[in-house]
């Protein structure tokens, strides 16, 4: 299967730039798969969609402000990391710009010195790892000279940092958003509980795959990145029962969904487990953990279109995302949202 096969006709402006500043009034398509009708929604409207007795899965990693830019210290040069995954203490897996200028030894300064990092490892594709040099706590020192890590294609700045994180954020350790969880609102949370929907957070930290292209010509030949899961022996104890009682476990964003996939091929159910996963989900797999997935309009020729092409079919996928061009729909980060039922 080649990866041309994924693309699609996007007009620029139709990549959203700006988010919406009451989340859940963004468009919601809804797709059923299994007959390829299609209804044009509010995503508040999810919740008619939702049964007493599903679960929704929510992925609850929170964003690092982990864009940094800073000086090399023997020539001043202006220097851009983006801290990715922490490996162990101090020590982290970043994309650096320009890569060329920094070699094992480099040392970059921010904020005065506030914050040091000194490579210590030359990787391939612009990846560093450096050892992180400072006082103090680090989380508040990223907070103070960090900014969030946003798309390249969104060119406007974001006044409000919040607006990129989901609204029940906890873990600390995304290089990027679960998007798909940026359209739900406290409010709509609480009357989907309110209506017997068991809502549950696992966590998936999402790193390098998110910023990388797929440069294969077969899809087959792609590796995804490494990226860190959790899930609790609640969060399984309940998603088991869901999947005995004949309900529905809906997972919002890919996100979740690969870490449910993950979960349910290596174990062959829910367990209380962390790990690392690289799953790569494409046309050919079988669902073995989720039922209906809740999703944003992703990238042409990205293995996000592959993974949801995996559920509702290629050329229907193609099919909707063409409809949703025609209407109008904001795409990517920002964007709007998709229902695949």
């Amino acid at each position: 299967m080649k990866v041309e096969d994924f693309d699609y006709f996007l007009p620029d402006e139709l990549i959203a730039q700006t988010p919406l500043l009451k989340r859940d009034e963004s468009r919601l398509l809804v797709l059923d798969k299994e007959t390829g009708e299609v209804s044009h929604k509010k995503f508040y409207n999810i919740i008619d969609y939702l049964e007493k007795g599903d679960t929704l899965v929510l992925n609850d990693t929170k964003v690092l402000p982990a864009r940094l830019i800073g000086v090399k210290e023997e020539t001043n040069a202006v220097i851009e990391i983006l801290l990715l995954k922490n490996i162990e203490k101090d020590n982290w897996e970043c994309l650096v710009k320009p890569a060329r200028r920094i070699s094992v030894g480099t040392t970059i300064s921010f904020g005065q010195d506030k914050l040091k990092a000194r490579c210590i490892k030359v990787l391939d594709d612009g990846i560093r790892h450096f050892e992180l040099i400072y006082d103090g706590i680090l989380m508040e020192l990223l907070e103070d000279l960090g900014t969030m890590p946003l798309p390249p294609y969104i060119h406007d700045k974001l006044e409000d940092q919040s607006l990129y994180q989901t609204v029940y954020a906890k873990e600390v350790g995304s290089a990027a958003a679960p998007t798909a969880g940026l359209h739900f609102t406290e409010e709509l949370i609480e009357a989907i509980k309110v209506k017997g929907i068991n809502v549950v957070y696992i966590t998936l930290h999402v790193g390098l795959g998110t910023f990388r292209p797929v440069k294969v010509e077969k899809i087959e030949d792609h590796e995804m990145h490494n990226e860190f899961y959790s899930m609790s022996k609640e969060v399984a104890d309940c998603l088991n029962v869901t999947r005995k009682n004949g309900h529905k476990i809906i997972a919002v964003g890919t996100t979740s969904t690969r870490t449910l996939e993950t979960i349910a091929n290596k174990y062959e159910q829910f367990i209380e487990c962390s790990g690392w996963t690289n799953i790569f989900i494409y046309p050919g797999y079988k669902f073995k953990a989720i039922d209906n997935l809740i999703t944003n309009f992703h990238l042409p020729k990205s293995t996000l279109v592959m993974l949801v092409s995996a559920l509702a079919g290629r050329e229907q996928i193609l099919n909707v995302y063409k409809i949703a061009v025609d209407n109008n729909y904001r795409f990517f980060s920002f964007g709007d949202a998709m229902l695949i039922k």
